[in-house]
């Protein structure tokens, strides 16, 4: 498939509340480093960066997903984002994420519910706003069971108080979905899914549908790669798919990620300019439902 004059608005929108996006975004977490996942690879070309942010909005991309705690040693991906692009296109809506933080130094710990205010702030400070348009509520790893009550309700209060628009929630359950509901609206899950990757989301996806919850999913392109990006080869289902539709591997996996349901919002993250320009294309790309099938059975999925 040719890329060059594909846009975000092939893949079609969605509203997050009140904000229409289109489904192709951008994930800003690859921004600040080549490699690596958190500060363990080397630090990426500042100008680059921010020309693939520039050029990711040049493309229709609307929707950014972003993070205090997304940086290298040299690279902030919120310091970036509002370098790039501050200030900001009326339709771009900035998502980011708190519970989990990252000390200068790089380590990791967890806010209390009173700590997330200074979470949102940070954010607030780094891009350069006076109010987040989706903040979502990270889960824990290992967090299936815990309550979210008490830190979805303080994120709750802070958007009574107008430093937050929408809220989501990640990493996320069933159980926390209807949890955080009971609280406040809703307007996002974010959820690792892809082919391959946690075939117990499929009901989540759908269920997230009937409620008029967008799903949105990371990793649609690394897979068990995770955080460290693509690692193992695609297998030969996708490759054959792919060698049908003169497309990337990668560009058939978002394909199928968002042809999961009209609310299922994608969000590829990368460093390199050519790379972004097939990601949004994958918006265009239509697969057959015996495709569809095909890819839905390798293994893991």
């Amino acid at each position: 498939m040719t890329s060059e004059t594909i846009t975000a608005a092939a893949a079609g929108t969605w509203r997050l509340g009140d904000l229409t996006v289109n489904r192709i975004g951008f994930g800003a977490m690859r921004l600040t480093q080549n490699g690596g996942a958190f500060g363990d690879g080397v630090p990426s070309d500042r100008g680059r960066a921010i020309a693939v942010l520039r050029r990711a909005v040049e493309l229709g991309v609307d929707h950014i997903d972003t993070a205090s705690f997304y940086f290298s040693p040299l690279r902030s991906a919120n310091e970036l984002i509002n370098r790039a692009l501050a200030p900001y296109p009326d339709d771009l809506v900035i998502v980011t994420k708190v519970w989990p933080g990252r000390d200068p130094s790089g380590r990791w710990w967890w806010a209390t519910p009173e700590q997330l205010r200074g979470q949102v702030e940070e954010n607030l400070r780094q891009l350069g706003r006076d109010h987040l348009d989706v903040v979502n509520l990270r889960v824990p790893p290992g967090s299936q069971t815990r309550s979210i009550a008490e830190h979805f309700g303080a994120l709750a209060g802070l958007r009574e108080a107008g430093l937050v628009r929408h809220l989501g929630i990640s990493n996320a359950t069933p159980g926390h979905l209807a949890e955080a509901l009971a609280i406040a609206p809703v307007v996002c899950v974010q959820n690792p899914y892809g082919i391959g990757l946690r075939s117990a989301d499929h009901a989540f996806l759908r269920a997230c549908g009937e409620q008029g919850v967008a799903f949105v999913p990371f990793f649609a392109i690394a897979g068990t790669g995770a955080e460290a990006g693509a690692g193992a080869a695609d297998g030969d289902e996708v490759l054959a798919v792919a060698r049908a539709h003169g497309a990337t591997a990668a560009q058939v996996r978002l394909a199928w990620t968002l042809q999961q349901g009209p609310h299922v919002l994608a969000i590829p993250g990368t460093g390199n300019p050519d790379h972004l320009t097939d990601n949004v294309a994958a918006g265009a790309l239509r697969l057959s439902p015996e495709e569809l099938a095909r890819l839905g059975a390798v293994p893991g999925a």
